[in-house]
């Protein structure tokens, strides 16, 4: 047996079935079959509070898939760092990465026993390329990047993908320091991919839907302003269109009708 699949085992002991879980809805909502009959009831409800909730799951992938081509492509990025990745569905950034450039090297990282009991399904790679999976927290910088380091070569830039994890830090000051300092341990050229569920007076039935979940899922979340998620980006260099809804981030080609906002925003950035 590998490494990875006792720890598979033993993480599928400490899943939760009996309580709706942040993980499994997304992925309820993606149309993955990684979820149980409480996650589902769950994302039935908050789609009753807010119907469109589900397009903010596929906005958000979709804008993965976007920003990590474009990484991939015209920025030449060969090396990512994906924390809070979630559970696998389809087009995870190694499979987004590797078809745009086959020798990219992958690290995810999360620490739900959920997530870990699939990490099997994410460790795969193109023979050029790599992709590993780690076992840790967001707030243990220390620890995420000694491990990773095993993988990728922090001497050359790195794209750090935080897309829906930063929402799980209440505190602002410590929210903005984690990406900050993770930021700051990377080279000039590296990248910052972040999305983030926000509020704003013209969505109320997104706090609606955040509020319920509050009170019956786990872990529990928090909202920012658009101007509050663009702070994560100080000091870095924003790509257009900067912080946007995510389904507005580049949008592929189509009737050329600008997309409907969703309440999840997110941005791409380059450091100095």
């Amino acid at each position: 047996m590998t490494e990875t699949s006792a720890a598979s085992r033993e993480a599928r002991k400490r899943i939760r079935t009996d309580q709706p879980h942040t993980a499994r809805i997304w992925n309820y909502w993606l149309g993955g079959k990684d979820n149980y009959p409480v996650d589902q009831a769950a994302g039935d409800q908050i789609r009753r509070l807010h119907p469109g909730i589900g397009d903010y799951a596929l906005a958000d992938r979709q804008f993965l898939g976007r920003a990590v081509r474009h990484l991939a492509g015209p920025c030449g990025i060969r090396q990512f760092l994906d924390i809070g990745t979630g559970l696998p569905t389809a087009d995870n950034t190694h499979e987004v990465a590797q078809r745009v450039a086959p020798d990219s090297r992958v690290v995810y990282v999360d620490n739900d026993p959920i997530v870990l009991a699939q990490a099997e399904a994410l460790l795969t790679s193109t023979p050029e390329g790599s992709t590993a999976y780690l076992d840790e927290d967001l707030r243990d910088i220390d620890a995420i990047l000694e491990q990773a380091a095993r993988t990728l070569d922090f001497s050359k830039p790195v794209a750090l993908v935080l897309l829906g994890v930063v929402i799980f830090i209440e505190d602002d000051e410590e929210a903005y320091g984690v990406v900050r300092r993770l930021m700051d341990r990377l080279p000039s050229g590296s990248h910052l991919v972040l999305s983030h569920t926000i509020t704003r007076p013209d969505m109320p039935d997104v706090d609606a839907a955040v509020a319920f979940w509050n009170e019956n899922g786990t872990p529990k979340l928090t909202q920012r302003t658009p101007g509050a998620v663009s702070r994560f980006f100080e000091r870095l260099e924003l790509l257009e269109p900067g912080v946007v809804s995510c389904n507005r981030w580049r949008p592929d080609e189509g009737s050329g009708e600008v997309p409907a906002e969703v309440a999840m925003f997110g941005g791409v950035a380059r450091k100095p």
